[in-house]
Parts: structure tokens; sequence; C-alpha cells
């Protein structure tokens, strides 16, 4: 495998690895880390400047064991697939394939029907979520906003990998669509989460107060997504 800074510089360090990183020159670092890089499920390595290739197969082949028992656990990437139950917005759903039908995709007595090929079954799901998701986050996030006298201008759809949501300061909020897959608690606190923040930019004890205004059970789902959250990025 390689190593490739972002300077351009090249490590092969394939026979001392033997696995896939992702390396980064992180500014200002003085040290090297290492994590595990939840969405593209790789172990990422930051170095300084300074760093050499020797001292760079140095520090992963010392934290090797760290590095395998990281990826064990994270969990197998799941597809949506024929028979499959999910949690939508909530509400158990279970997935019925229909390759006769030409209707898209739609939800109906808690069955999630999806038309087409087989092949694309994991794709449209997918599509229908992200597409849900919008209009429901934005019903949601609306009706909170205006409870605590704020504005909402937009919900945008993300595919992030590093947060859950984000509020701008122009009155703009954005989702990551696996949350649409996790309980309703999570949803809930997190919708609370970022509508606060269209108030408070901040993460102070006004926020936090906010928070508890918009929903008086979010401990709930903080500690859920916290906890469980990376189960989330098991949908590729």
């Amino acid at each position: 495998m390689k190593i490739t800074l972002l300077t351009g510089k090249t490590f092969d360090i394939s026979e001392a690895v033997g696995m896939n990183i992702k390396v980064v020159q992180a500014k200002g670092a003085r040290k090297l880390t290492l994590r595990i890089d939840t969405k593209e499920r790789v172990p990422v390595l930051s170095v300084p400047k300074w760093c050499s290739k020797k001292h760079a197969v140095s520090f992963i082949n010392e934290h090797m064991d760290w590095l395998i028992e990281n990826l064990s656990k994270m969990p197998p990437i799941k597809h949506f697939t024929d028979g499959m139950e999910i949690s939508l917005f909530g509400q158990k759903v279970q997935i019925k394939h229909c390759p006769n039908e030409r209707r898209g995709t739609w939800l109906e007595d808690n069955m999630l029907y999806v038309s087409g090929s087989a092949e694309f079954l994991h794709r449209r799901v997918k599509d229908y979520i992200k597409k849900q998701a919008e209009s429901e986050f934005f019903r949601i996030s609306l009706q909170l906003a205006a409870q605590i006298g704020q504005k909402l201008n937009s919900v945008c759809i993300k595919d992030t990998k590093s947060r859950w949501g984000s509020c701008s300061s122009l009155h703009n909020i954005n989702y990551s669509w696996r949350i649409a897959l996790a309980p309703k608690e999570v949803i809930d606190y997190l919708m609370a989460h970022e509508v606060a923040h269209l108030k408070h930019q901040d993460h102070s004890a006004e926020f936090w107060k906010c928070v508890d205004e918009l929903n008086h059970d979010w401990q709930k789902g903080h500690k859920w997504l916290k906890k469980n959250g990376k189960s989330l990025y098991s949908y590729q």
C-alpha cells in the first residue's frame, strides 16, 4: 500500500503495513496521530511535516494491534435488501421488492415497496430515504424553530462523515440522511439540537437550556447517538 501526503510525497510501505491507510499532513501538528474513519472505514494517519517514511512505518507498526482491534469492531457494511426491516423516522418498516411494478418506491402499511430490478434496490431505497428526510426534517425543524421564535430558511440532506447535523448563521440546517434510520428519540434530539443553534451558535449553558425547552427528554437521544451512532455508517 502507499501513504500519500498532501505535499505529494509518497511512501511505499506495502510490505511493512499490509493495509490501506489514508494519510494527511496536519497543519501545525507536532506528533503523529491515528484514528479510524468510520464512514470510509479506513485508518487515518495524521503526520507533521518532518515525518519520514521510516518514522511513519514504525508508528503504524507500533499501533498495529490497536488498528486491528478497532477495525474488527467496525460493523459490517449493510445494503438495503428485500425483506430487510429498518427503522424509518422511528417507525419499523419492512422492505418489499416488487420487480414487476413500475411505481418507483412507496410506503404503505409499514411496507416500503421498491419496484424495478434488484440491482437498483439499494440505491432506490437510499434515494427515497433522502427525499423523505428532506421534507420530514424540514417540517419538524420548522415547528421547533417557531417555538423559540426563530426563522428557518432551509434544510439540506447531506452524506456527511463527521457531523450528524450543522446549522449556519444564515439559518440553514444540514442533516445526515442516516439519521432517518435512527430511533425516534434520536431524531427528536438532533432536531432540537440543531434548531437551538438558530438561537445560540455555541454550546453554552443557554444553548442546552434551549435544547431542553424543545425536547425535555433529549438526554436519551444524545446518549444513544454517542454510543450507537457509528452503527449508522454501516449503511453505505
